[in-house]
């Protein structure tokens, strides 16, 4: 026997508010269990006994074919059949599930199931976010948790779902989100180690970067609008959870427990927050395909709305000029870090919502238009590689497949982020500028990559935040189109 929370059976619900609040309730129960008996066990004041909670699951079954409004691009199951999802951390995806529900309920006249599953909970999942194990146990007393609590199973946390792979056993509900519980979960802990924040701070639209200078022009335009009392902004959380306030809002419980790290992480998030979860949160992701696939295997469980890819490339026409711009709309994919969850025969297709605002936003920023408007931007094949020094391969090497592939800047992160954008439907965009000119004798040099820095970085930065504004405006049904959508796809978004 173990020691459990009540067991909540299966509940119906037609109302969304009420399905949520009884999510909330088995959760809570659980992980306050699950607290409880390992604040014991920390003590040596347990009984031995195993302990052990579960998720709570949401259900939806239905018997017709009949499908929802065809324009739609979630809410809404594939067919007819039992669907299910576990769910976690209700607390930060209360207004996302909310939302589901409500779709789900609206599209197909169903009631919602909701109970608690049969999948553990991972003691390490149930700890607050100042908790810490290591430093109160001994090494005896770590190995005697596996006795005891369920840890993490990597099994039961695969991107089977999302890669297309899944395939339930005779009897099986089919997935009816992307993620299950413990996959959110393994991510939201993996977020905390990467990016030194809180997942709770992450904002729907991302812009990732790979050059510190661009964080350093976020932070002092963080710092600004905090200033401004008018700003749309209402905070701007760094690294350690360090949280400034807008000019005139009174501090938050939590705000005091933010402190700077002693070193920056390995990939620091800042966050600009809008009161709806709107706002923008930068990633400073560094160089590499490795990289840009963690961080965003990771922040696909939080679903934005959209996340977008500010950096530098190395022009590959002799056209181009230092400081010129590459929006891309096709990607030649050298990375290697996806090809065994996407394969190559897959393309990434350039998302129009998104390229409308990337392009609008250089127009807006740079004050040109029309046929001026091409003297600094470029639209083409952006080719990413994971060999930083592919310049020193023999000659002729890779300019042929450049040539061939009509590709117009190469960097190594923008495919991986598009097509695990693609595979994670989360709408994707890039816009890249142009530092050097390699297949033209113009690398890199200390003198020029200075100057460089100073006149593009910020209007770059603008650019994208700009980009943002215009995406915002967007409906979210519109942004997460119908292209990213797989023949059978999960319902929520």
């Amino acid at each position: 026997m173990s020691s459990q929370p009540p067991f909540v059976a299966p509940a119906r619900h037609t109302d969304p508010a009420a399905a949520l609040a009884q999510v909330q309730d088995i959760y809570s129960s659980s992980i306050e269990h699950l607290r409880t008996s390992l604040q014991r066990f920390v003590t040596g004041a347990d009984d031995g006994q195993a302990v052990r909670a579960c998720y709570p699951f949401v259900r939806v079954r239905t018997d017709t074919v009949a499908r929802a409004d065809s324009r739609l691009s979630y809410g809404f199951v594939a067919g007819p059949g039992t669907f299910e999802t576990t769910l976690t951390r209700p607390d930060l995806f209360a207004s996302y599930y909310e939302e589901q529900f409500r779709l789900l309920v609206k599209n197909h006249g169903v009631a919602l199931e909701v109970g608690t599953s049969a999948q553990p909970i991972p003691v390490h999942f149930s700890l607050a976010e100042n908790n810490h194990l290591e430093g109160s146990l001994s090494a005896e007393r770590r190995m005697r948790m596996r006795d005891l609590f369920d840890l993490p199973d990597l099994a039961a946390m695969d991107d089977g779902i999302a890669n297309g792979g899944f395939e339930p056993r005779a009897g099986e509900a089919q997935p009816l989100a992307l993620f299950t519980a413990p996959r959110v979960d393994y991510s939201l802990h993996r977020l905390r180690h990467y990016t030194g924040t809180a997942p709770d701070h992450f904002q729907n639209f991302v812009l990732f970067t790979n050059y510190q200078f661009y964080i350093d022009e976020f932070i002092k335009l963080g710092h600004a609008l905090m200033a401004d009392p008018a700003s749309d902004y209402v905070a701007f959380v760094e690294p350690g959870n360090v949280v400034t306030r807008r000019v005139g809002e009174s501090a938050r419980p939590g705000d005091e427990l933010g402190a700077a790290p002693p070193r920056l992480p390995q990939m620091p998030a800042y966050h600009l927050v809008r009161a709806d979860n709107s706002g923008i949160t930068m990633v400073n992701i560094g160089v590499g395909p490795a990289n840009a696939k963690t961080i965003t295997d990771h922040i696909a469980v939080l679903r934005p709305h959209a996340w977008l890819m500010l950096g530098h490339c190395a022009g590959l026409r002799n056209s181009q000029q230092l400081g010129d711009y590459v929006l891309a709309h096709a990607y030649m994919r050298e990375d290697h870090v996806l090809d065994e969850e996407l394969p190559l025969w897959v393309p990434i297709p350039a998302l129009a919502e998104v390229q409308v605002a990337l392009e609008q936003a250089v127009a807006d920023v740079t004050q040109l238009s029309g046929y001026e408007l091409k003297k600094i931007l470029r639209t083409g094949t952006v080719a990413s590689t994971d060999n930083r020094n592919w310049e020193l391969l023999p000659h002729p090497g890779p300019e042929r497949r450049f040539s061939q592939s009509r590709a117009v800047a190469l960097d190594m992160e923008s495919a991986t982020i598009a097509a695990n954008g693609f595979r994670f439907r989360v709408p994707y965009g890039t816009l890249l500028c142009v530092s050097d000119k390699p297949l033209h004798g113009e690398i890199k040099l200390p003198g020029m990559a200075n100057t460089f820095y100073r006149e593009r970085v910020d209007q770059h930065l603008r650019i994208g935040m700009r980009a943002v504004e215009l995406l915002r405006q967007e409906r979210p049904g519109s942004l997460h189109s119908r292209k990213l959508r797989s023949f059978a796809e999960v319902a929520f978004q």
